[in-house]
């Protein structure tokens, strides 16, 4: 359910999680054994998707080609690489992940669909699927670089529809990682900062980021990253919007910070180069560029912050 005006990519997941529901193991398996219910396969972190109903030419847009929950289930071939994703209105939906060298579409999924990056495709998915991929790449990748228990390094085993983990060794529960990330825009009167990192493409700008500490408020993060990563002293903080980012479990934290004036140096570890540009100036960017300078896409939050801020 959308609880704001505003949704970034990745964002908005319809379906209902009913976490409730998912300890009752006999419910669960009652539901992809349904021929009503559905499945998500995901390979290597791509979904398998097909094209759009209604779509047309190369970059018409995409749909997950959704399996029976069943075949789901023979190709996960027990609960370790299954997971229970929720529910659409009374239709489960269910997510298997397929790892290996040997793409599944010439073998057990041939004719189904193809597998294609998410971050490839996610505008071509309606916001809604975008974030059921989202969710099932996240709790994947958290399978994969989990499979131990971190009290005393036995393997874990799946519970709860895939959502947890837990040790048969020492019985400690296990759960799934969200990173907090905050990503703002330093502002200053009627000029906004941006930075770049050396390793991105040529003329690519975007809003600064880094994880929260622990012990550390969302502001407090804010003001220190911005101090770390430019040298700029932060006055207020005002948020924005957030963003599930699967790469592989962050939630970015979109936030405007007014700071107290226009300097500001690259720390050259974070950063290798920030400018200042003028409200008109990032609208320019955003329209195209400006000044052999581009903007991120607006698949991603910085280029959202920085269109609130314009739009002002």
């Amino acid at each position: 359910m959308a609880l704001s005006a505003f949704l970034n990519t990745f964002a908005g997941n319809p379906l209902d999680r009913v976490s409730d529901r998912r300890p009752d193991a006999a419910w669960i398996a009652s539901h992809l054994s349904s021929a009503e219910s559905l499945g998500l396969a995901m390979w290597n972190g791509r979904p398998l998707v097909e094209k759009a109903d209604g779509a047309s030419g190369a970059s018409g847009g995409v749909q997950i080609a959704y399996l029976p929950a069943r075949l789901a289930g023979e190709l996960a071939g027990g609960p370790e690489r299954l997971l229970f994703l929720g529910l659409w209105k009374e239709t489960a939906v269910f997510a298997v992940d397929l790892e290996g060298q040997a793409d599944p579409t010439d073998g057990p999924l041939q004719g189904l669909g193809v597998f294609q990056d998410l971050r490839q495709i996610a505008l071509q998915l309606t916001p809604a699927e975008a974030g059921i991929c989202a969710t099932a790449k996240a709790m994947f990748e958290w399978r994969r670089r989990h499979r131990r228990c971190a009290v005393c390094g036995e393997p874990t085993e799946p519970r709860d529809g895939g959502w947890k983990r837990q040790c048969p060794s020492c019985e400690a529960e296990h759960f799934p990682r969200t990173d907090p990330v905050v990503i703002m825009l330093p502002v200053h009167g009627d000029r906004c900062m941006l930075g770049r990192q050396e390793l991105w493409p040529k003329g690519m700008f975007s809003a600064l980021a880094g994880f929260l500490e622990p012990g550390e408020s969302i502001e407090e993060a804010c003001a220190r990253e911005l101090a770390e990563e430019a040298g700029l002293r932060t006055r207020t903080v005002r948020y924005h919007s957030s963003q599930p980012w699967p790469y592989p479990s962050s939630l970015m934290i979109g936030l405007i910070a007014e700071v107290e004036d226009d300097e500001g140096t690259p720390d050259q570890t974070e950063l290798a180069e920030v400018r200042w540009f003028t409200r008109d100036q990032a609208r320019q960017i955003l329209a195209g560029g400006y000044d052999g300078v581009m903007a991120p896409t607006s698949m991603a939050i910085a280029h959202q912050l920085l269109k609130a801020w314009v739009e002002e």
